[in-house]
């Protein structure tokens, strides 16, 4: 018995002292993993937050005209929102688009985009054949179903079946060359100041050439893009190759805010197909980015930039919440008739449906499978 205790103390202490390497080992795993992830912070590019700014309120918009009372209601105010809203949208998509990456990236890219867009887009192909919505489909069928994915998109989902093709052959027109002409595309300061005649204006002048017929044969000849939403995407191209700095492309100063109303009282200036409406456009980027250099209180401002970082899950799941309005409304509008109460409510209802239905895929792993990574939120 005596000679038992000190083995007994012996082992515990080697158990003692395991449990203490094991601990301290996977604490060093969690320090490194923890210092990666800062390093890899700082290496990322810091986001605009401007854009992200008018990301949100362009898709707050978004939400609130695809009400149909709303828009049936106010359709002077919905004419004006859908000059602006989406062609925004739109331009600040192409400035973002990154064409700098390799045939692989860009493939991946496009897969995680293309996989939600088809799985929502085929659901509510599937919910206007059995739903009395305005865009009501008598007859369904696979031909009708792969048209609408692939070629004619119906709802809110033009926008990414717009957004791939604009996307793709936006890479193939700027692809880098390899070779004897790489070198010229290497350096980041703008092109255009420099000799007007030189070559690396020349090359990418011919890039936007390029560019801009593949878009208008896509429109045009093969009735895959609206020539509008194209030609607000290559606006988009235009400002990050030539301007660089998305601020110094609009005026954002007071008196936008007064041209803009003036601007807009003119109902025939409503047309985003316009040059008044690209006018139009143009005010009211620049009137959104004087407003957020006024200055929006902290608690405000995080809220508007969480929403304009994650508006992906807005487009793909706010047509869910936008269609369960329709239950509610006549309660709502009894309340208070203008239907604005309406209006905060069903917005502020798609918003946090949106976010909880992407919580929920994210805690339980479907968004690996369904956007390509583990926490789109």
């Amino acid at each position: 018995m005596g000679n038992n205790l000190p083995r007994r103390q012996n082992g515990y202490i080697c158990c003692k002292q395991t449990i203490l390497s094991h601990i301290a080992f996977a604490v060093s795993r969690q320090i490194h993993t923890f210092v990666r992830m800062i390093i890899q912070m700082q290496k990322a590019k810091p986001r605009i937050e401007e854009l992200d700014f008018l990301k949100c309120v362009f898709i707050t918009l978004m939400i609130a005209f695809h009400l149909t009372y709303i828009g049936d209601t106010y359709p002077v105010a919905k004419q004006l929102v859908y000059t602006f809203h989406m062609p925004g949208f739109l331009l600040v998509s192409g400035y973002l688009f990154n064409v700098n990456k390799s045939w692989a990236a860009l493939g991946k890219t496009m897969l995680w985009i293309f996989i939600p867009y088809a799985v929502m887009e085929s659901g509510y192909t599937l919910m206007a054949s059995l739903l009395p919505i305005r865009e009501h489909i008598d007859h369904l069928t696979i031909g009708i179903l792969i048209d609408h994915i692939f070629l004619h998109p119906m709802g809110p989902y033009w926008y990414l079946h717009t957004l791939m093709i604009c996307g793709i052959f936006y890479y193939i027109a700027f692809k880098k060359p390899k070779g004897r002409f790489s070198s010229v595309l290497k350096q980041k300061k703008p092109l255009l100041p420099l000799k007007m005649m030189s070559l690396e204006n020349q090359l990418l002048l011919g890039r936007f050439t390029l560019l801009a017929l593949f878009l208008w044969l896509l429109s045009n000849g093969c009735g895959l893009l609206s020539i509008a939403n194209a030609a607000y995407f290559l606006v988009g191209v235009i400002i990050r190759q030539v301007v660089g700095n998305f601020r110094q492309a609009f005026p954002n100063r007071w008196w936008t805010i007064g041209l803009l109303v003036v601007w807009c009282i003119d109902p025939t200036h409503y047309d985003k197909a316009s040059f008044a409406g690209a006018c139009l456009v143009f005010l009211v980027i620049g009137s959104l980015l004087w407003i957020y250099q006024l200055g929006i209180p902290q608690p405000l401002r995080n809220l508007f930039l969480f929403i304009g970082r994650n508006t992906l899950p807005l487009l793909l799941f706010s047509p869910i919440f936008t269609i369960l309005a329709k239950f509610y409304q006549p309660l709502l509008l009894r309340v208070e008739p203008t239907g604005m109460f309406f209006l905060v409510v069903s917005v502020v209802f798609a918003i946090a449906g949106s976010f909880g239905i992407t919580w929920l895929m994210d805690v339980t792993g479907i968004s690996k499978l369904f956007f390509g990574k583990k926490g789109l939120i």
